[in-house]
């Protein structure tokens, strides 16, 4: 199965069940993020794990760990680039703004989502020296 087959599904799970999906990521807080690819120009929706703001009901968390891979993923630099993008939460779809978080709150963001979903430290060891798994806040515009 392609990783395009993958996100499919895992997409129409989403939207048949309210946002909730099973398997792997049964019970995690998922969001679709709608992006356009910056070199294709292509619509795009990639379905992630987000880890709601405590503080701000209006923010989420995503995390650019691409499983573990050396390189960031392509809807990173997509988010990145736009500075805007529209999402799907449960049922509700609407726009956000990206902002990339960096420092001393990113580290405290990650270590959150480690906490919640600990398949998130092994993304994080197996990029260890190689790159920093960025945490882009989407705050509803």
């Amino acid at each position: 199965m392609t990783s395009q087959d993958w996100n499919t599904q895992i997409i129409d799970e989403f939207r048949a069940n309210e946002g909730r999906v099973g398997g792997p990521f049964e019970g995690a807080p998922m969001v679709l993020v709608h992006h356009v690819g910056r070199k294709s120009g292509r619509e795009l929706v990639t379905p992630l794990v987000h880890l709601p703001d405590e503080q701000d009901p209006n923010r989420v968390y995503i995390f650019a760990s691409k499983a573990g891979a050396p390189t960031n993923p392509a809807w990173y630099h997509n988010l990145v680039a736009a500075g805007k993008a529209t999402v799907e939460i449960g049922v509700e779809t609407f726009p956000v703004t990206v902002t990339e978080i960096t420092g001393a709150d990113r580290d405290r963001i990650f270590a959150e989502q480690v906490r919640r979903n600990p398949g998130f430290a092994e993304y994080e060891a197996k990029t260890a020296g190689i790159r920093t798994i960025p945490v882009l806040a989407l705050h509803r515009a």
